[in-house]
């Protein structure tokens, strides 16, 4: 059997929207920094960072991984204690699977990630959601967690920050206070949210806090970090008796090579545009006032607090049920016109970010959209 096409296309990889303007959720608060960039190629060796490790990560010197955990990410995340994972899925699973027993509860948001779900049934506990409100805004009700605390005595209260789904932001200082006053441990989902907006975990009145590195963090992934406090860092990162210097939730080490080095390359910048999130804010308001005025609407909150946002867009499934490419048909419009990020076959309903372009590429969005529906009206 020949596979010389086959090796060919493996070893000339390419990705489609080189130089595009990219709206899509997953990637614009992790598109790499000049500097990240530079450590792609510095460490992109294997285990490049673990040159002179002498058997701990986090203990690391050159490069300087243990100022970056130990120093750099507590004060950035407002926590006592700081670890590096994989994503924030293993960062909650680590939690998780360390404050809980199987049979045990967790209250969580009705808008919490699949991952979450997931990580509950590996760890084998229950998870109880908070409601909602219905369509078009989905809000959780916050002070409902007071309620199911009592009823249901969980192990853990998790919160959402933002959604995934519709970019909503519950009031997380409110549910902190709910599961102080009740004892109960508190984590925060923040994977839309370290790295792209103001977030610590002191202020939120959290014991633990996750992030991702590669949706928000511009780092190349997998990536994430935990934030803890003190007198959970026995429990979570208690230490392995076969491995004095391990610890057992990490299975000894985590994040090594071009993920580690591309966060830590990214940071001075990504910890000076958090302080710049009013600005992205009021883009993302900007963009969905326009999108209305098309006849599309936006989901979720308004006026809308974050870059990550849904629209119900019925002008292009209205157009995608009867031309030939049917839902394709818009990816491949927007893509003749230099932008990426709606999937393949979405028309019904779009979620798109506003984080990564410029105000001047959101309009060149926007006329897009206007342009599409008038050729196809």
């Amino acid at each position: 059997m020949d596979n010389s096409s086959d090796f060919d296309k493996l070893a000339n990889l390419q990705r489609p929207h080189k130089d595009m303007i990219n709206i899509m959720p997953l990637q614009t608060g992790s598109i790499l920094t000049a500097a990240a960039r530079r450590a792609l190629v510095e460490f992109g060796d294997g285990y490049s960072v673990c040159d002179f490790c002498q058997g701990r990560l986090a203990g690391i010197a050159n490069p300087p991984v243990n100022k970056f955990v130990e120093q750099m990410l507590p004060e950035f995340l407002g926590c006592d204690h700081a670890v590096l994972t994989y994503g924030a899925r293993d960062g909650i699973f680590m939690v998780l699977h360390a404050m809980t027993k199987p049979g045990d509860v967790v209250v969580v948001d009705a808008n919490r990630h699949y991952s979450t779900a997931v990580a509950a049934e590996r760890a084998g506990i229950e998870l109880v959601p908070v409601p909602r409100s219905g369509h078009p805004d989905y809000i959780v009700d916050v002070e409902a967690y007071a309620e199911l605390i009592r009823e249901r005595k969980p192990a853990v209260v998790l919160l959402t920050y933002p959604d995934g789904k519709y970019g909503n932001l519950a009031d997380a200082a409110r549910v902190g206070e709910i599961a102080e006053a009740a004892g109960v441990p508190y984590l925060i989902n923040g994977a839309y949210a370290v790295g792209r907006m103001p977030v610590r975990m002191d202020a939120l009145h959290a014991d633990f806090l996750v992030g991702s590195g590669h949706k928000s963090m511009a780092s190349a992934g997998p990536s994430g970090v935990l934030g803890l406090k003190t007198k959970w860092r026995d429990v979570v990162l208690r230490l392995s008796a076969e491995s004095k210097k391990k610890e057992v939730e990490c299975l000894g080490c985590t994040l090594r090579g071009v993920p580690l080095a591309t966060l830590m390359a990214s940071f001075p910048e990504v910890s000076a545009r958090v302080q710049r999130w009013d600005e992205q804010v009021a883009k993302a308001q900007r963009f969905s006032a326009a999108m209305e005025q098309m006849g599309f609407s936006q989901l979720g909150e308004k006026p809308h607090r974050h870059d990550l946002m849904a629209f119900e867009t019925p002008g292009f499934y209205e157009i995608s049920q009867r031309v030939r490419e049917r839902g394709y048909f818009l990816y491949k419009e927007l893509k003749e016109r230099g932008i990426w990020g709606v999937q393949p076959g979405q028309t019904r309903a779009l979620k798109m970010s506003t984080f990564a372009a410029t105000t001047e590429e959101l309009d060149t969005v926007l006329c897009a959209f206007r342009d599409i529906l008038a050729k196809y009206s």
